[in-house]
Order: structure tokens, then sequence, then C-alpha cells
């Protein structure tokens, strides 16, 4: 199979499995890792896989690829990517590479990798694997295979430092099949608190929805049993575990931008650095609730690798992106986990009275767009960026350009800027009004149909 460089993008490494990688592909990838890892010093590295239904076949030739350079693997087996970063802390490798392609459709499947334990390799760290391949500069050796079980230290991780409250919660949890169904009742069973699983069986072909919890269509199962069963949230997992989504009693969605906001009127006199990040795509409330609690906000570029660096560099107690990731640094961590997420929600509610849909009063209303994408060529959509940013700069906005290019207005913003994730160019728009948001929105739409 001839290897395909696009694969190869910002955050990770993700293709459409026999399309666009396959077995050979794992395992070259494998020694390509191996060897760069080695170069770091380090011999040893923790190895996990979704429940994709392509995943262990790709795993056995990235092991193999692995050992084949002197790198020992301690092997996790099927297990979510919380479940990879932990262990690689756990058994002080600080080195992983899990198998996943997160949140895409069925037929991807990838790889995130780490060297420092930290935050996963992006940017020039997933090209040289790409480099090491071609060049075909391979370290050999011969490594040794360890398999190991990380469930109870991890369900330990979760749960002994949760301090749950007198209120007893009610809650619906959805594992969409991912991932997270071979572990979340076991972390639920050890917690006093009442809970309904959903699609809690796991299936790599992901029978009942799609397992991404920041898009509403895929939560409105769970929003029905809410409602049905009377609980007091739900919350949705995505097929790896790393991303979370909730539902309020009402049956509303709490984006996770605002649930950052609930999170930090919880914590903002309980932690000692009050600064939080959050990505270019999150609202505006955030930002305005963060300073009326005399938190700074710290705005980012979008991407789980860069975003959770920035996190640890900076300390935050709690940072996160829109699309899911959040990072809990108070008494967690770090990473990002969405079971770990949902915990610290039921935490919070047990500490009160009022219902999770109360807990958003007083936010500056604005009306935004869900994330819109449009379909691109990957070598096509960098260009059109570039175009968006001479127009943000000729027409004199105030551009922020960390990631693509967002135009703040004083009554709202236009974001558009390329996904690292697929071959797309994706857009958000808020305003105070709902015609400033059809205005702004129209406006830069009719700019992005110039140049596709």
């Amino acid at each position: 199979m001839k290897l395909i460089k696009e694969i190869f993008r910002e955050y990770d490494i993700r293709g459409i499995y026999k399309k666009e990688l396959d077995e050979e592909t794992a395992y070259l990838i494998g020694k390509a890792y191996g060897t760069k890892l080695l170069s770091y010093g380090k011999n040893k590295s923790v190895v996990a896989y979704d429940n994709r239904l392509s995943s262990p076949s790709l795993e056995e030739h990235l092991v193999k690829g692995l050992t084949d350079t002197g790198v020992n693997v301690i092997r996790l087996g099927l297990a979510t990517t919380p479940m990879c970063y932990f262990a690689a802390n756990y058994y002080g490798t600080n080195a992983s590479m899990m198998i996943t392609a997160s949140h895409n459709p069925k037929e991807y499947n990838g790889f995130k990798f780490s060297y420092n334990g930290i935050n996963n390799a992006y940017g020039k760290e997933v090209k040289e694997i790409y480099d090491i391949i071609t060049s075909q500069s391979f370290a050999t050796g011969k490594g040794t295979i360890e398999n190991k079980d990380i469930t109870k230290p991890y369900i330990h991780l979760i749960t002994d430092k949760l301090s749950l409250g007198p209120r007893h919660i009610k809650v619906v949890y959805d594992c969409g099949n991912g991932t997270t169904s071979i572990i979340a009742d076991k972390v639920f069973a050890n917690l006093n608190v009442e809970s309904i699983p959903l699609f809690n069986i796991s299936d790599g072909s992901f029978p009942n929805h799609h397992p991404d919890p920041c898009i509403y269509e895929n939560l409105t199962k769970l929003k029905e049993k809410v409602l049905e069963t009377k609980a007091d949230l739900g919350i949705g997992y995505d097929g790896d575990g790393d991303r979370v989504g909730f539902i309020d009693n009402q049956g509303n969605m709490i984006e996770t931008d605002k649930f950052m906001i609930i999170m930090w009127r919880y914590l903002y006199n309980k932690v000692e650095n009050k600064q939080c990040l959050y990505d270019v795509k999150c609202t505006k409330a955030l930002e305005d609730e963060l300073i009326k609690l005399k938190v700074s906000p710290y705005e980012y570029r979008t991407g789980n690798s860069y975003t959770r660096a920035k996190t640890n560099e900076l300390d935050c107690p709690l940072g996160g992106e829109l699309s899911g990731h959040v990072y809990f640094r108070d008494k967690f961590p770090g990473y990002d986990d969405g079971i770990y997420a949902g915990m610290r929600l039921i935490e919070l509610l047990s500490h009160t009275d009022k219902p999770l849909s109360s807990l958003l009063d007083g936010i500056t209303k604005y009306y935004s767009t869900p994330e819109i994408k449009i379909s691109t060529e990957d070598n096509k959509k960098f260009h059109i960026i570039e175009k968006v940013k001479e127009y943000c700069q000729s027409k004199g906005y105030n551009t922020l350009t960390i990631d693509g290019a967002k135009a703040k207005f004083k009554d709202g913003f236009a974001l558009v800027r390329a996904s690292n994730t697929g071959p797309n160019i994706t857009m958000r728009f808020e305003a105070t009004t709902e015609s400033r948001l059809t205005e702004i929105q129209k406006e830069f739409t009719d700019l992005l149909n110039k140049y596709l």
C-alpha cells in the first residue's frame, strides 16, 4: 500500500481503514514511533486500542513494529483513550500509543501518541513519523511485550478524590456503544448515585447513534431518557471516551463552554490559579463570566493536543474546548476524560439543591450557530483561510489569527478556520441578536462561496 501523506494530520494520524491506512501502515507507524521514542532515550511505551472493528488488527501490527525497533510494550488491549493516558503515567513510561479515530465515523481509524505523558504529539512531531517512514531510517532491536489490566487503578483515579454531598443524584449516561461501554458501569458502581445506562454494550459498528456527544442529534435518546426518568442530568461520551456532552434536567443540551461556566462558578474560590484556557470556538459568554469571577480568560487555538499542552503549561485548574475536551487539574492529572468530567458535574450537583437547568442563570444571552462544516479539498482549505484573513484585514476588523480568522465585533464574532481532522472548513458565528447573527453569517458565507 502506498503511504498517504494526508493522514498525518495536525493532531494525530487518521484515515479511512483499508483505503488510506491498513495493517502495513500500522506496522510502519510502530517502527517510526519506536525509532523516535528511542531517540529521546526511552525504550518503553503503553499501547491500547478503542473498540472500532479494525482496531485489534491494527494494534497487532503496530506492536510488532514497535518491538522490531527494540521498544518494550505495555499492552493494555481494549481501553479508552483516558485509560491509556493514565496507564502511561501509572506505569512510568510517560509514552503511549492509542489506536483510535475519536469522533470520526466507524470506517475511520488512527493513532494518537505521546512522548512525554503530558500531551499528544502534534504539528511537526506528527509529520516526523511520515519522514522517518519515507526515509526508512528505522532503529532495530527486539522489544518485549507485557500485558497489563489498568481497570482497577483507573477506577480509583476517577472515584477516590470525589467528594459527594448530601443530595442523591439520578443520572443517565450514554456510552453510544463506544469504548466507555467497557468501564462506565464499573465506575458508576463505585458511587452512591442512581445511574441509568444507555447503549452500554461495546459495538464498534455504533448501531444506535454516532458517538459524538457534541452534536445535538446524537443526544436525542439521552434527552428522552432523562425526561422519562426525571433524572437530574444526562451524560454522553464519545467513541474513545475523551470527550463529553451534557443534557440538563429539562432536556436541554449544555455545550462544553457553558459547562465550564457552571464549573468555574463552583471552583473559582476553591483554587489558587484563577486562569481558564478555552478555544476560539467558545461563546463570549464564557469570557464574560470568567471576568465577573475575576478569573483570567486565555483564548487559544482549537485542537486537544494544543489545548491540553497549553493548559498544562499555564497550570490552569480547568480548561477545555467546545468539542467536548475538558481538562481538570485541581485534583486530577489534567488530561481529557469524559467520564471524569461527568463525575465532577455530579459532585457539584450533590452539593446544591438547585436543578442543573438553573445553573446558567444570569449569563449574557448570545445567539450562536453550531459548528458549520463546509467540505473542501485538504490542499485547498488553507489557501481559502488566507483569503479570509486578507478580507478581514481589508475591512479593518479586529481579527484573531491564532487559528484561522476570528473577526471580533462589539456585538458578536465570525470564526472561519481549517479543520485539522478532515477535508473541511469550519465556521461558527455568534451575536447579541438573531438579526445580527444572520447578518454576520451571510457576510462570511458569501465570502467563502467565492473561493470554494
